[in-house]
């Protein structure tokens, strides 16, 4: 089926009544309640039944080093200009690998796998392929599988773009997060215009199938008139996909941004008008919003996912992959199965020593319930397509032979309510529809169905705008 999705609407007071701190959804429950107390078994017996079923994978793999911070960063990241640290780093991972793979069924397929940091290409080339060679001596591709990363394109130069390109990634992601020199020293991120623009013609270059930039607004000194100039040369750059992000200022949790200088965020009314003027020409220069923060050319892959009513998320945000499961690996990396959640250790000391001892080096995980699977469902269904089809729901999880889905969901459906009456979204017998206004609040929508989020104060997350 195709969906057509109108433009999305911007609605300045609807915004500010309903910015409020929820989860980003990049899996339900959140990362937030992963627990130390978690059983191992419980992960293993996962990975038995998905090989049981042969449910396709996606693989994650964490690079965490910088050779320096970047202040508006909220990574788990290794902060070092000593690049032999790598050496052992990769060495752990690829025993981790190995672990891994000796629980996963090689017949599984492989249909996305993602390198995210830090800075993957503070490897070297060498490492790069040592680093790629194990993981495909033990897992096996799919002929059309995504292949990403995600570069840092100060260190970068052509050689090592069409390098990565030859090995067999074909997407890519660089972050830009303002073009604007005041913002880019405030932020400790000095990017020359002439350099983001180098960096993407090697690219296009390479011939990658798609290039994604990252864009960040809410930071120190930008304002609605430089930030309109971000987004213009933003365009001229011509990239496939564009996030733009709302920075999340967060000093209690993240010290490094202690060193931004506070009094020059823009305040809330600048950050609307910068967020408005965003959607409003990318809309008119050919980017179709996609949800959240994200937007693509309408002949991208995320634009056709999701008008086909195909559109997924993980922990890396919008895919367009088949539903998978999702393997990390290294420090931090979190691993997504059908019914557990997992997440490594996060300090490389502790990573290391459970290596060394022979154990899953896994710090805190989370087992679902079926009452878990079934809003993350909902969830899922609302934050991608911004559409639930109730009778289809009720079907998958045979909700009919007790009670249909308004009754399941009785106390979510007063609040629904509530959103409807604000113009958020409009219900039917059979339909929750997201409506033009409300999809720039889809994460206040998705978080009626969250019973975690009604049990504590969301402290831990960012606004919704």
């Amino acid at each position: 089926m195709i969906f057509s999705l109108p433009a999305v609407q911007f609605d300045s007071k609807l915004l500010r009544k309903y910015d409020q701190a929820v989860p980003r959804y990049t899996s339900y429950p959140p990362a937030t309640e992963l627990k130390p107390e978690f059983e191992l078994v419980d992960f293993r017996a996962a990975i038995a039944v998905g090989n049981y079923k042969k449910t396709p994978l996606s693989l994650y793999c964490h690079i965490p080093f910088c050779e320096t911070a970047c202040y508006f960063c909220g990574c788990n990241t290794v902060i070092t200009q000593r690049k032999e640290v790598a050496d052992p780093y990769l060495q752990y991972t690829a025993r981790h690998i190995r672990q891994l793979a000796e629980l996963i069924d090689r017949d599984r397929p492989i249909h996305q796998m993602h390198w995210g940091g830090g800075t993957p290409n503070y490897l070297s080339l060498k490492q790069v392929e040592n680093l790629w060679g194990a993981i495909n001596r033990h897992f096996r591709f799919a002929p059309n599988a995504e292949i990403s990363l995600e570069v840092n394109p100060r260190f970068l130069d052509r050689n090592y773009i069409l390098f990565l390109k030859d090995l067999g990634f074909n997407r890519i992601s660089f972050g830009i997060q303002d073009f604007n020199p005041q913002v880019q020293e405030s932020i400790n991120r000095i990017q020359p215009e002439a350099l983001l623009f180098n960096v993407m013609d090697w690219m296009r270059e390479a011939g990658f199938e798609s290039v994604n930039v990252d864009l960040i607004y809410g930071l120190p000194f930008q304002t609605l008139n430089t930030f309109r100039d971000t987004i213009h040369k933003t365009i001229k750059l011509d990239p496939d996909r564009i996030a733009v992000f709302n920075f999340a200022y967060v000093p209690w949790s993240k010290p490094v941004q202690r060193r931004l200088p506070q009094e020059a965020l823009p305040k809330g009314p600048e950050k609307l008008d910068i967020l408005q003027m965003a959607i409003e020409d990318l809309s008119e220069n050919g980017y179709q919003f996609i949800g959240m923060d994200h937007f693509a050319k309408p002949n991208d892959e995320l634009a056709i996912a999701q008008r086909e009513g195909q559109l997924h998320r993980n922990f890396q945000g919008y895919t367009t992959q088949p539903e998978s499961e999702l393997i990390g690996f290294g420090v931090t990396s979190i691993s997504m199965l059908h019914d557990v959640y997992v997440q490594n250790h996060k300090r490389l000391k502790d990573f290391y020593q459970a290596i060394d001892a022979g154990d899953l080096p896994i710090e805190r995980g989370v087992s679902l319930s079926q009452e878990d699977v079934i809003r993350r469902t909902a969830i899922m269904e609302l934050m991608c397509q911004f559409q639930l089809c109730k009778n289809e729901f009720e079907s998958k999880y045979h909700l009919s032979f007790d009670r249909d889905f308004d009754e399941y969901f009785a106390a979510e459906h007063f609040e629904l309510k509530k959103l409807e009456a604000d113009g958020l979204l409009r219900l039917s017998h059979n339909r929750i529809q997201v409506t033009p206004a409300g999809r720039l609040l889809i994460r206040n929508i998705a978080a009626v169905f969250d019973t975690y989020l009604h049990q504590k104060t969301a402290t831990n997350f960012s606004r919704a705008i």
